[in-house]
């Protein structure tokens, strides 16, 4: 099967395009479960049965951070298309650093069996060492628009060259980073997709509030020179403090050192440098210097504000949009990102095209439910329960429930069924 642009394309028919027929037919090969077994909650049921064909492959690109298939070479690429194909296609750009396979649980199994056809990109760059791809502050990001993209142009002109017409309609969805890019293409490729899901998306701003203005704060409370009452003032939620530990010794030093370095290089040229780190324990550990970022963001002559400002969101969605995010998300705070998105759309008078859901006892990664079962509760559910409100939306014209909290239904959200596998908006 062609993909237009595409430089490498492999074709496979499939008895099972999900996670469970994928790993069961060719582990290693079809999918990728170290990339996507930390995001889900154990317990979680996913469909399976989904017959169809597979084309992984790479557009031309020079950087070469994705060894996956033992291909070193950026730009790679899924598409998946279940026999049955109900003419819609599903496009999702990766979360994190991570790669192409790692929305396959998430979103892939889940859209396919009802029949869309799912695209995802690795982003152009990934791996901790993303910052080192391109030439200018902030070009690792902007690439991330362009292939996001780029694989729906191609996906539509390969779906249209099988089955002799485009999709009828094209979404896109994703988490964290990936949410991000959902938000920046109804802002800026209307022309591609008829709507889109925003699960937790990372808020860029040229002047904040974004990653710089709280991180330091993570930073300094791991480091002995914060308090709990820093940590609030930041922006995370009272309630969160059983993530605090996991979040501290895995995601705030990393997230902060690589982000910096992306859009703000000369700050500390010798930290990370040329590698985020080699073990787990370099890749976490915290730059010093990063506990007093805050205070350099805050002057605006920094070039930080101009790199940041080639890739930042307005608010200024064209297409409609469901944002859920969780109130004890630990990385991307509820208060300083959705919260505020939704402030920005309204400000641009587009909230007519958009829901937003606060999902009470939601974090960022449904895996950590154990840490703290009786407040935490996955998301995944909810994801699922907007996906089909935002269709409902846009081709019945079914209005989806008004924005709103959703409360926490009472149980164990760790083993309790009705939490792990549902979710009501409304």
């Amino acid at each position: 099967m062609r993909v237009p642009g595409a430089e490498h394309a492999e074709t496979a028919c499939l008895p099972d395009l999900t996670t469970a027929g994928l790993l069961t037919a060719a582990p290693g090969r079809y999918t990728d479960q170290p990339d996507w077994v930390s995001l889900h909650a154990p317990g979680t049921t996913n469909p399976t049965g989904v017959p169809g064909l597979q084309v992984d492959g790479y557009f031309p690109d020079t950087s070469t951070f994705n060894t996956t298939h033992g291909w070193s070479h950026d730009s790679q690429f899924v598409l998946r298309i279940p026999d049955d194909w109900n003419g819609g296609l599903v496009v999702a750009g990766a979360p994190g650093t991570r790669k192409q396979y790692s929305s396959d649980f998430l979103i892939s199994d889940f859209v396919l069996a009802q029949g869309f056809a799912y695209a995802a990109t690795d982003k152009g760059n990934n791996s901790n060492d993303f910052y080192r791809d391109g030439e200018q502050p902030g070009d690792a990001v902007a690439e991330w628009h362009q292939r996001v993209s780029q694989l729906a142009v191609a996906a539509k002109g390969a779906l249209r060259e099988r089955f002799g017409h485009r999709p009828t309609r094209t979404y896109m969805a994703g988490i964290s980073n990936g949410g991000y890019l959902v938000r920046w293409q109804l802002e800026n490729r209307p022309d591609l997709f008829d709507g889109g899901v925003d699960w937790e998306g990372t808020l860029f701003t040229p002047d904040g509030p974004d990653l710089f203005s709280y991180l330091p704060t993570a930073v300094r409370y791991s480091l002995g020179l914060a308090d709990a009452e820093d940590m609030y003032a930041a922006g995370f939620a009272r309630g969160s403090e059983a993530l605090w530990p996991y979040h501290q010794s895995i995601y705030w030093g990393l997230t902060q050192k690589v982000y910096r370095a992306e859009f703000d290089p000369g700050y500390d040229p010798t930290c990370p440098g040329a590698s985020a780190g080699a073990t787990l324990p370099e890749l976490v550990a915290p730059c010093p210097s990063d506990a007093a970022y805050d205070s350099a963001f805050a002057d605006p002559d920094r070039p930080v504000h101009d790199a940041l400002a080639r890739i930042s969101l307005t608010g200024a969605i064209k297409r409609p949009l469901l944002t859920l995010h969780g109130t004890l998300d630990t990385l991307l705070p509820i208060s300083t990102d959705s919260d505020v998105y939704a402030q920005m759309i309204a400000e641009r008078h587009r909230d007519r095209l958009h829901r937003y859901y606060r999902i009470e006892g939601g974090n960022h990664v449904d895996s950590l439910m154990a840490l703290d079962p009786q407040q935490l509760r996955p998301m995944l559910p909810c994801f699922r329960t907007a996906f089909d409100a935002l269709v409902g939306w846009v081709e019945t014209g079914q209005q989806p429930p008004a924005s709103t909290t959703v409360p926490r239904p009472p149980g164990n959200g760790a083993t309790d069924p009705a939490l792990l596998n549902s979710c009501s908006l409304g």
